[in-house]
């Protein structure tokens, strides 16, 4: 007798879960663009009923006016889209630098909840309850009055070897450019590959003998040492061009404007007591047993936090650190309450030149968009590197 083959489902069937769900999927996906149509639609005819001008043209005219701060030369001549480029590098500059400091201080005040020192941990709470329950607009505001009312003038700038702190901002010598800086910057590339195999090699001898090696510190050290090299290759030039002081302004050097350094100091600020918060949660997070058997193991108190109970916490930390990063790059569009020109202040100064306020708002927010989805997908990556392997 022969068996009897089952019958064939049919996917195609109204009967079949999967065909209902991806009809219902694009029913869905139909509504949500025609309503983005409609809207889209109505919005234009009502613009032009009322002759207002619309479209992304006036991105190619001349801007007409100046930026107070740029990475690079900026005149009003330029057309639009130049300006919102500027606008995006002073936007993207202040949240990377704030993310960096604020990861850094948050998690040493996170760390620091944990020391053995009462005045420590008094120190460590009280930054964060200070600073996570004032505003993050107050705190701009209040930095930039310190800076711009506080600070000496540039006549009597405070003075800290070749640096100069004044109501100006902060003054420093920057290297004049030869081929020597050119050089290391070449000598980067293979610092960093170099660096990465060893921490690729001193994980791995980790693994297998349970020494604990260098996994930060001479990496970078490597990749100090291979820039120097492409500097020294270069004709290691040590020529620099240093400020100076004038009778209304320092003179020469690079500068960071009190905008800069108020949104840059109130942001990190800010988000480093939440960031300390979730640092704190993710140790506190492992099972108290680990950190005894790092103890049994002979390990002290570093190796114990830094070998066992921070890598073990990072599955807790990184889901709301993420978040913490967002915040941070979102809340620089507070900046334009002090005059920082970043990308939120020159769509303002566009909009209110062209009329143009759809186009300008969509970009601020492709802009921003583009920033948290970069930063979550860079997170989620890491997120699943870091990640405890399960058996």
């Amino acid at each position: 007798m022969k068996p009897q083959t089952p019958p064939k489902k049919n996917n195609w069937s109204w009967r079949s879960q999967a065909f209902r769900g991806l009809i219902y999927q694009l029913i869905a996906i139909a509504a949500i663009a025609g309503v983005a149509w409609f809207l889209a639609h109505n919005t234009l005819v009502n613009m032009r009923v009322r002759g207002i001008q619309s479209g992304f043209d006036f991105l190619n005219q001349a801007a007409g006016f100046d930026i107070g701060e740029s990475l690079y030369p900026f005149d009003s001549a330029q057309p639009y889209w130049q300006a919102f480029l500027v606008g995006v590098t002073n936007t993207l500059r202040v949240a990377v630098l704030g993310i960096i400091l604020a990861t850094i201080l948050g998690t040493l005040l996170g760390v620091g909840r944990f020391s053995r020192n009462a005045l420590v941990r008094g120190l460590c709470l009280s930054y964060v309850e200070f600073f996570r329950n004032i505003p993050v607009l107050l705190q701009l505001l209040m930095w930039y009055v310190i800076l711009t009312e506080v600070l000496p003038a540039a006549a009597d700038a405070w003075t800290l070897g070749p640096l100069f702190l004044s109501k100006g901002g902060l003054n420093f010598p920057i290297p004049v450019w030869s081929t020597g800086q050119l050089w290391a910057a070449y000598g980067l590339l293979p610092g960093l590959l170099l660096g990465w195999a060893y921490r690729r090699w001193a994980i791995s001898q980790f693994e297998a003998t349970g020494r604990p090696r260098s996994m930060v510190l001479l990496p970078a050290l490597i990749v100090l040492l291979s820039s120097f090299a492409g500097w020294a290759l270069g004709g290691a030039p040590t020529e620099f061009n240093r400020p100076v002081k004038g009778d209304f302004s320092i003179e020469n050097g690079g500068a960071l404007t009190p905008e800069f350094l108020a949104v840059l100091m109130g942001l990190t600020l800010y988000t480093a007591s939440f960031i300390a918060e979730v640092v704190r949660g993710g140790i506190a997070s492992v099972a108290r047993g680990q950190g005894e058997a790092a103890s049994a193991l002979g390990l002290n108190r570093n190796q114990e936090m830094r070998l066992v109970m921070l890598p073990q916490a990072l599955r807790v930390i990184i889901p709301p650190l993420t978040n913490q990063y967002l915040n941070l790059t979102k809340n620089s569009s507070l900046a334009v309450a002090i005059g920082y020109p970043d990308v939120v202040s020159i769509a303002n100064t566009a909009l209110n030149q062209t009329g143009r306020a759809v186009e300008c708002i969509s970009l601020v927010m492709l802009v921003y968009l583009i920033t948290s989805l970069g930063t979550s997908l860079l997170m989620n990556w890491y997120n699943s590197r870091a990640a405890i392997k399960e058996r």
